[in-house]
């Protein structure tokens, strides 16, 4: 999809699509559509820089018992370590900084891939907890 904002609508048609083939219960669904929507957030705004003329891609992998939700982007990169933690009193009221946070927070493991050539996002679920 096209870096544009209005794009980040189309976050719960994906999910419901992979809902179809992949039982999750409301929970897991929540905690996916937040993880997702802020991973894509970021490769719009931070990674591609809002530029339309760069793209986010979401694929997603099922395998036994677990979702395997990616986000590319075509950005610069970024380095994962160096991201404030939104709770520090320092951040408390900067108005961004919590979508890594909250993806961390609600996925059982989240990975970075960063590169010359863009950033990948992997969001993982275990659908057996």
């Amino acid at each position: 999809m096209a870096s544009d904002s209005h794009n980040i609508g189309r976050v719960e048609k994906f999910l419901r699509k992979i809902g179809k083939v992949v039982p999750f219960d409301e929970i897991q669904f929540h905690k996916l559509m937040v993880s997702l929507t802020e991973a894509v957030n970021n490769a719009i705004l931070h990674g591609n820089k809002c530029d339309p003329a760069k793209h986010v891609r979401i694929i997603c992998e099922t395998l036994p018992g677990w979702i395997l939700i990616m986000v590319d982007d075509e950005g610069k990169g970024f380095q994962p370590g160096k991201v404030g933690n939104p709770l520090s009193k320092e951040n408390l009221l900067r108005e961004s900084g919590r979508g890594i946070f909250l993806m961390r927070t609600l996925m059982d493991r989240v990975e970075f891939d960063v590169g010359k050539a863009g950033t990948r996002v992997r969001l993982w679920l275990d659908l057996n907890k």
